[in-house]
């Protein structure tokens, strides 16, 4: 049976040794960070701590998950159900400052990461341990599976002068590791020191992936709708950076990908030579009802993945891209800054 990691502290609270009465915890997740009964973590973690739990955090897109797009901030808030103060590091601050982290004395990390290294939950996640070491607090990540598995490791590795708040880190696209696994990383491979500690999840085998594991999908984010979506993402989130339409504003964002002047049989004959295994290109039209091309046909491709040990999401987005910057070069651009934080460079 698989188990997260929060379901095992909860699980080892009584007994659990490094845990003082008088410890003061912080709670970094947001609506997707449930127990096995769907119970979002807060609950049963104020049932267990009591008073000791303090504060909570959220990420990007809020606690709810409510807010849309890339750049929209959330305010500090206090969480109705718990009576705690929310602090947002997707606003004014994206580390935690000293005001925040005066209320703990440890912080639980439980957010669900999608196996991309653009995803910014790791990020938060990584300054949340910058703060903790520079403040002398303690960091507890409560992992997760990776729901695109831990097998498979694609992409470039990104170049130190692209470190961004999407990718500060050089590892790959496609990462392969679990959340806690990257935060073990992050902290002793580039330095960060804090005091860490990761509750494992139990029961995950590295071939799994979130259809795999039992649990139902909970949408860590609004365009990350289904399992489906995260398994294509690594290679589709690369038009974000364009001005060709990743799907957001309609019902499949990531799945499906196109722009007004795409032809249908001018990509696919483009691409015959090219082999892209575990999937295939359907055609579509759609009409995003916001973002980019609003109101507008787009001709394109959904990816409809036909076998997921095969199939290589960022070499399928890759291609799209190329035969996208080689058909049409009157039309394809680069989406002009700013990008998430980054008000001068491409997102390239």
């Amino acid at each position: 049976m698989l188990c997260s990691g929060l379901d095992n502290f909860l699980q080892q609270k009584e007994n659990y040794p490094e845990i003082a009465r008088s410890e003061r915890f912080g709670y970094l997740s947001n609506q997707a960070s449930t127990t096995s009964n769907l119970i979002q973590g807060r609950i049963p973690l104020q049932e267990k701590l009591g008073e000791q739990l303090a504060a909570l955090f959220s990420p990007q897109h809020g606690f709810f998950s409510e807010k849309q797009d890339n750049m929209v901030e959330s305010d500090h808030s206090r969480d109705e159900v718990t009576d705690l103060p929310v602090f947002s590091l997707y606003g004014e601050w994206r580390k935690p400052t000293v005001e925040m982290f005066y209320h703990i004395d440890t912080l639980l990390v439980d957010l669900i990461d999608v196996g991309t290294r653009v995803y910014t939950f790791i990020y938060t996640l990584a300054y949340c341990l910058e703060a903790a070491a520079e403040q002398r607090k303690r960091v507890i990540v409560l992992d997760r599976p990776n729901p695109i598995g831990g097998r498979e490791v694609e992409g470039n590795i990104l170049r130190a002068d692209c470190t961004s708040f999407v990718g500060l880190y050089p590892i790959p696209m496609r990462h392969g590791m679990t959340i806690g696994e990257l935060a073990l990383m992050f902290n002793s491979e580039f330095g960060i020191g804090a005091q860490l500690e990761v509750i494992r999840v139990s029961g995950w085998h590295r071939n799994m992936l979130a259809t795999e594991t039992g649990l139902p999908w909970i949408a860590p984010s609004p365009n990350m709708p289904t399992a489906e979506t995260a398994l294509v993402y690594p290679g589709q989130v690369i038009w974000e950076g364009t001005q060709v339409s990743e799907g957001r504003g309609t019902t499949q964002p990531f799945e499906f990908v196109g722009a007004p002047y795409w032809q249908h049989q001018q990509m696919l004959d483009f691409l015959q030579t090219t082999e892209l295994p575990g999937c295939l290109l359907r055609p579509v039209a759609f009409e995003p009802t916001s973002g980019k091309y609003m109101q507008q046909r787009c001709i394109g491709f959904q990816i409809h993945v036909t076998d997921s040990a095969a199939f290589r999401p960022y070499r399928t987005s890759l291609a799209l891209l190329q035969a996208a910057m080689r058909l049409y070069p009157d039309h394809f651009s680069y989406k002009p800054p700013p990008y998430e934080y980054e008000f001068t460079r491409l997102p390239l």
